[in-house]
């Protein structure tokens, strides 16, 4: 899916049917709105984001959420607030997919990024 001008969005849906590690569907000038995938045993990797707060909504799967010194368990109907300069991460621990749709304020990926796979977002830098 390329990014979008709509102004709304059936976001659950859209997010439980994303296979892509990441994909920014929409940006802003001060937001940008991003599907995520984590397959089972992955993660999206340790970071923090300077300048840029992020929400990360969950919509299925489990795992676990590390941000700043604590760790708890995410699910289905969780959200994640990871205020900016703080350490995150966020760990499928589950089984199948874990499947979120995120906001980061303002934004923090070129508009119209896709990568399939955590390896090719890495290597993106």
């Amino acid at each position: 899916m390329s990014e979008t001008r709509k102004l709304s969005l059936p976001i659950v849906q859209l997010a439980q049917q994303n296979e892509e590690f990441r994909q920014v569907i929409w940006t802003g000038d001060k937001t940008q709105l991003v599907l995520m995938a984590i397959p089972e045993g992955g993660e999206i990797g340790g970071e923090v984001h300077e300048g840029h707060d992020q929400l990360l909504y969950f919509v299925a799967g489990s795992g676990l959420a590390t941000i700043g010194n604590v760790e708890t368990e995410i699910r289905e109907g969780d959200v994640g607030i990871v205020p900016s300069g703080t350490y995150h991460n966020f760990r499928n621990t589950g089984s199948g997919m874990l499947k979120l749709f995120t906001t980061y304020s303002p934004p923090e990926h070129a508009p119209g990024t896709e990568h399939s796979t955590k390896a090719e977002a890495d290597s993106e830098g």
